[in-house]
């Protein structure tokens, strides 16, 4: 994938060409001309369109092709907090920016940058890595967006972490200067280093032992070692047993349902049928060297699992293979993959590539350090006769999140650093960095900007979940809690 481009007024989403490239003066030239027109002060604002649609009426009209006896765990989870309410509504929140200034300056998007979609996990030489983990609705589009969503939901959480208005000030002010001074980081470094860049736990914390204090380098190592112990071997004792001396997958509803509780006999044999067809086209996206470890292992159960908050009511199951003997298990995670909620509002940037699955695949191998080393995609047709696209990756692979609810202001403000040099790498790798870094140049403005932005968006989220907690008492909606 080319990098998204520094784009003149109006326009997004062209590739940088070769010359333009390879002269990084014209590049930072473009950034400081995009500060001239949108001046880094501008950023600060937030105030509703007059025309702005109701939440809940973007809420239904995003569920209309979902799974409906899954919806209402969908609400009820959305129900728990105004913080809950934002991870799932992206939809909501992209219409929104599109309404926000923005530099004209694109990159490669997550899309959803909220701080629960970041987190640990594997990487190819077992090492455990920080970075995003989430990119359902990644696409080209302004990288202030990114940013803008990740900083209001730390305001959110520092809201209901009990933060004063000023603790939480400091910690978008951390977010959005780590964001700023990694950029400018990036933007001096050859292109391989930029590439391999990550942040790598153990040397983290390693690194920052004398700032994070004994009790907070305690707790680093205590969630490096929780997550190493989620792997596929500990998930298959989980969530497996022998049923007449074959393994299957344990029921566990509405969460986990096995597909023979699921469907009668004719139509689970016609969707393991599908499934088997989707792991064979799955097979061709992976790179020869994936494809043979791929083929070492062999499909044994398949079950529906309902996953987040955003995503729950999309179709997802999990796959038990196995390997060399029953005692090697791979559990898959496919998941379907729609349109992103960035593209309605994109429309001279579209993604390069037809099926979604490929999009999602793409974006994350492009914005990530280092990815699953069995992503990758597929699409196969439904019972209703409408073709959806899937994505593929392991269910667990050393995959962990940090304790949100449980930080005071020192925590959240170092999540909120770590979270936001994150991103700057992952849009250094799919964006102009040097324009990006010309255009926030050296002041505090832009994180400043981001404080009174975050404040404005939080509180407009908390009129949102209002609204919505209004509908399902009122009965417009159907809500199951604590699910």
């Amino acid at each position: 994938m080319t990098a998204p481009a520094t784009d003149p007024p109006g326009a997004t989403g062209t590739a940088l060409t070769g010359q333009i490239r390879r002269d990084p003066a014209a590049r930072a030239a473009a950034g400081r001309a995009a500060r001239k027109r949108v001046p880094l002060d501008e950023h600060a604002a937030f105030a509703p369109a007059a025309d702005r649609p109701d939440p809940v009426d973007v809420i239904l009209a995003q569920e209309t092709d979902r799974l409906p006896e899954l919806l209402p765990i969908r609400h009820g989870r959305m129900l728990a907090s105004p913080l809950a309410f934002l991870r799932a509504t992206a939809a909501v929140m992209a219409a929104d920016l599109a309404g926000t200034p923005s530099s004209g300056i694109t990159a490669q998007l997550c899309g959803d940058a909220h701080l629960f979609n970041f987190g640990v996990y594997a990487s190819p030489e077992r090492r455990l890595v920080f970075d995003l983990n989430d990119f359902d609705e990644t696409h080209p589009g302004p990288w202030e967006w990114d940013v803008k969503r990740l900083v209001a939901s730390l305001a959110l959480a520092g809201r209901a972490n009990g933060l004063k208005r000023r603790e939480r000030a400091a910690v978008v002010l951390a977010a959005g200067r780590r964001y700023r001074e990694a950029m400018t980081e990036f933007a001096q470094m050859p292109e391989l280093e930029v590439w391999y860049a990550r942040a790598d736990v153990d040397d983290l914390r390693e690194r920052l032992a004398g700032r994070l204090g004994k009790e907070r380098s305690r707790k680093l190592a205590k969630a490096g070692a929780k997550a190493r112990t989620r792997t596929s071997l500990q998930a298959y004792r989980k969530l497996t047993e022998l049923v007449d001396g074959h393994r299957r997958i344990v029921a566990d509803p509405p969460l986990l349902v096995p597909v023979a509780d699921l469907v009668p006999d004719v139509a689970r044999k016609h969707l393991e049928s599908q499934i088997r067809d989707l792991l064979a086209g799955y097979r061709e996206s992976l790179a020869d060297d994936r494809r043979r470890l791929f083929d070492a292992f062999e499909f044994v159960d398949l079950a529906r699992k309902v996953v987040g908050v955003g995503s729950v009511g999309t179709r997802c199951w999990i796959l038990l293979m196995t390997g060399r003997d029953d005692e090697d298990p791979l559990l898959l995670q496919v998941k379907e993959a729609g349109p992103s909620v960035l593209a309605a509002h994109l429309p001279g940037s579209p993604s390069e590539h037809d099926s979604q699955g490929r999009r999602v695949v793409a974006g994350q191998r492009v914005m990530q350090a280092t990815s699953d080393i069995f992503l990758g995609w597929h699409a196969v047709p439904g019972f209703d006769g409408k073709t959806r696209d899937f994505y593929v990756r392991q269910l667990r692979d050393w995959k962990g999140g940090a304790a949100v609810e449980e930080m005071d202001a020192a925590g959240l403000q170092a999540y909120a650093v770590l979270c936001g040099w994150t991103l700057a790498r992952a849009h250094a790798r799919g964006g102009d960095r040097i324009a990006v870094a010309a255009y926030l140049g050296t002041s505090t403005r832009f994180e400043e900007a981001l404080t009174e932005f975050a404040e404005s968006y939080a509180t407009q989220t908390e009129r949102d979940h209002a609204t919505f907690t209004e509908a399902v008492a009122a009965g417009r909606l159907t809500a199951q809690p604590n699910i």
